[in-house]
């Protein structure tokens, strides 16, 4: 019979708590219903979107 064998988890991922507008929320929950994503994978797709396009100025 072959072993049972059980490997560390490899974490990729955080919890984060943030505050946002319950009108941010309320718009992502109806995006997250008309995509069939999770709110959170929605939420973690723009943050990657404004992370790769942001430019910043400096005073």
């Amino acid at each position: 019979m072959d072993m049972f064998v059980i490997t560390p988890k490899d974490v990729k991922t955080v919890t984060m708590t943030i505050r946002i507008d319950r009108t941010l929320q309320e718009e992502y929950n109806e995006l997250a219903s008309k995509t069939n994503r999770s709110r959170n994978e929605l939420i973690s797709m723009a943050l990657r979107y404004a992370l790769d396009n942001m430019e910043l100025k400096s005073k």
